[in-house]
């Protein structure tokens, strides 16, 4: 068979019936029924069919490789890279996970880097969306962002959330029950600048009459448990945390343990992402979720397809779904300035 014979996956995908996703899928026995997988290996036999990455990348000039950057210590991120992973895998793209652990610096590091490694494409979960290294990644390497639009680079697409009906949907929850001293931990480092999800806590805090006081938090259990500590060490502590991913509100958990506060009766605890361990702690985590496989499918297409996601901005927003647990409850003991 030539070349220009040659049968490709979107010949098995038309022939099918399938999306080339799903067609790819299929010939991996990762996704569809018995029969589907079997119906789809047949045409492929069919058409003398075989993937071979590594021969088209050499043919094309590139290599396939796509790079997942993004700070892994988070459960919800960990689980959002598998599932990236799996998705440029039925692209026939090979992945590179690289965990930047929190770090600007580690964050440059491994963006200048990936030209040795010879990627193609990068998707990332960015630390500092608005660090001017961005601009320095080549331009043939495509960048899609999650969560936030890199600053120094705003021809690249990016998949964002809806902080504002996120942050303004937890604190109006916290301040119908009763709540008025908030503590806002955020996976920000003190040489980060302030993002739009705290600069927004604040704003819409004061406008509900909560007095909203953002902290720093390592992204790790174990770093989060000391950062709520010290939160909920200070004259006034606060009767709620509104934790800015749930690995952050597993670390108040143990926080409010160690010091002895019982949850929701002496603080309440808000999560956000709600990760597969936010129904098993107790009390459940009251928390917001997402449709990560549509913000998975989202990123890849935007990696993947010509023209990218096809808006007009180039860009695609995801508003979070509130999923009110036990977490959350009115203060025991009224809330409001110690005299």
């Amino acid at each position: 068979m030539t070349g220009a014979q040659r049968k490709t996956l979107q010949d098995i995908a038309d022939a099918a019936g399938l999306s080339k996703a799903a067609t790819s899928y299929a010939l991996r026995g990762l996704r569809g029924s018995e029969a589907t997988q079997a119906r789809v290996r047949a045409i492929a036999e069919e058409f003398g069919y075989s993937a071979d990455p590594i021969a088209r990348a050499l043919a094309s000039g590139r290599s396939g490789n796509v790079a997942i950057v993004g700070s892994l210590r988070d459960l919800w991120r960990q689980g959002l890279a598998v599932m990236l992973s799996e998705a440029l895998r039925a692209q026939e793209l090979s992945s590179i996970i690289a965990d930047v652990d929190g770090s600007p610096q580690r964050e440059e590091e491994v963006l200048r880097s990936l030209a040795a490694q010879r990627v193609d494409g990068v998707i990332a979960l960015p630390v500092d969306p608005s660090a001017s290294y961005w601009a320095d990644v080549p331009s043939q390497t495509r960048i899609v962002s999650i969560g936030d639009a890199l600053t120094a680079r705003p021809e690249s697409e990016s998949v964002l959330f809806d902080n504002e009906y996120g942050v303004g949907t937890a604190l109006q929850h916290l301040a119908d029950l009763g709540h008025r001293t908030v503590g806002l931990l955020a996976p920000t480092l003190p040489t980060t600048p302030g993002r739009p999800a705290e600069l927004l806590a604040q704003s819409l805090g004061d406008s509900m009459g909560l007095r909203v006081t953002v902290s720093s938090s390592p992204s790790s259990v174990h770093g989060a448990a000391h950062a709520a500590s010290q939160l909920l060490a200070g004259r006034e502590r606060p009767t709620a945390l509104f934790c800015l991913g749930d690995s952050i509100a597993f670390g108040a958990y143990r926080a409010a343990r160690d010091l002895g506060l019982q949850v929701p009766v002496d603080l309440s605890i808000l999560g956000f992402d709600d990760s597969e361990l936010a129904s098993l702690v107790s009390p459940e985590l009251t928390t917001f979720g997402w449709d990560e496989q549509a913000i998975v499918d989202a990123a890849v297409s935007a990696l993947t397809m010509p023209g990218g996601t096809g808006t007009a901005s180039g860009r695609v927003r995801f508003r979070p779904i509130f999923i009110e647990r036990e977490s959350t409850a009115p203060p025991s003991t009224p809330s409001g300035p110690s005299h």
